[in-house]
């Protein structure tokens, strides 16, 4: 069983039906993809492919996988799973057991936490300033963080938006020096460092976010109409807590055949990998695990 249908859940799906394994992928949402359906930018790291956005290419890859054998269901809610028993309990009272188990539950955004975060969705909160910059065109709006996403959303809502404040909590930015150089050659991108959100103000949509510069300093309060948030992901565990090894950040450690601290229970992509969150990366990490998983059932004759 494979739990997530992103680029590493179908790699290893697809790598399983090859070694000749019955295979079962479980995805909770409509769509198999995970993440690719959020990458509205071109893609052109993955080698021998080139797409306009994550939707394309994740087409090229069902083109390969359709004639996969291997089971697919999605809009699947897992209730709970027991590692060590590698059974999976699903919502609609289901029981499902396997030999092995996959985890390729993926990350998610981040979230401030803040009052008006989850209010505003739809009214001023952007998911993607690739996809959605052109609605803001004309107005003046606020990016949080301060790595290479933040920087990057920075500079595209500038292209289109009157003013762009980017606000990092830290002294300095953690963009590569390229980002950092382009953020100071746009002069309508305003950045406060070592300065925190802590309210999206509005009725109807945003028309505000308060600021808090300096820890002693008054927070005050800027008119924005658009609010974009690129502080990170958080791996997708709630599943599995107090079930495997995680390291500081949550996310669940694995050796280099992909294999958690139970036996027979595996996890790969971005969930397992913090380092190098990448596309190659996760199709790689599910060949690896579906290979590890054909030799151990080999041995065991």
């Amino acid at each position: 069983i494979i739990i997530g249908a992103g680029p590493a859940g179908l790699s290893t799906a697809f790598w399983c039906d090859e070694l000749g394994l019955d295979t079962l992928i479980l995805e909770q949402s409509e769509q198999v993809g995970g993440q690719l359906n959020r990458v509205y930018n071109p893609i052109g790291n993955y080698l021998g492919l080139h797409a306009s956005n994550g939707e394309e290419l994740l087409a090229r890859f069902t083109e390969g996988i359709d004639s996969a054998d291997f089971d697919l269901w999605t809009q699947t809610s897992i209730s709970s799973v027991d590692l060590k028993a590698k059974r999976v309990s699903l919502a609609s009272g289901e029981d499902l057991q396997s030999i092995a188990l996959v985890i390729a539950t993926g990350v998610r955004p981040r979230e401030l936490g803040l009052p008006g975060e989850k209010e505003f969705a739809g009214k001023g909160m952007i998911e993607s300033a690739a996809r959605d910059r052109h609605l803001f065109a004309g107005k003046d709006v606020c990016v949080v963080g301060g790595g290479d996403a933040a920087a990057e959303n920075a500079l595209l809502m500038a292209e289109v938006c009157p003013t762009v404040t980017l606000v990092h909590r830290g002294k300095k930015l953690r963009a590569r020096r390229e980002f950092v150089e382009k953020l100071q050659a746009v002069h309508c991108i305003t950045v406060f460092t070592e300065s925190v959100l802590t309210r999206i103000i509005g009725e109807d949509d945003v028309v505000a976010v308060e600021i808090q510069r300096k820890q002693g300093l008054k927070p005050f309060q800027l008119a924005v109409r658009g609010v974009l948030i690129r502080i990170g992901v958080e791996p997708n565990t709630g599943l599995f807590k107090d079930q495997l090894e995680t390291d500081e950040k949550g996310f669940l450690v694995v050796n280099s055949r992909q294999e958690t601290n139970v036996p027979m229970v595996f996890a790969v992509g971005d969930v397992s990998n913090p380092l190098a969150p990448t596309i190659s990366g996760a199709t790689g990490a599910g060949a690896t695990a579906a290979k590890v998983i054909a030799s151990r059932l080999n041995a065991r004759g």
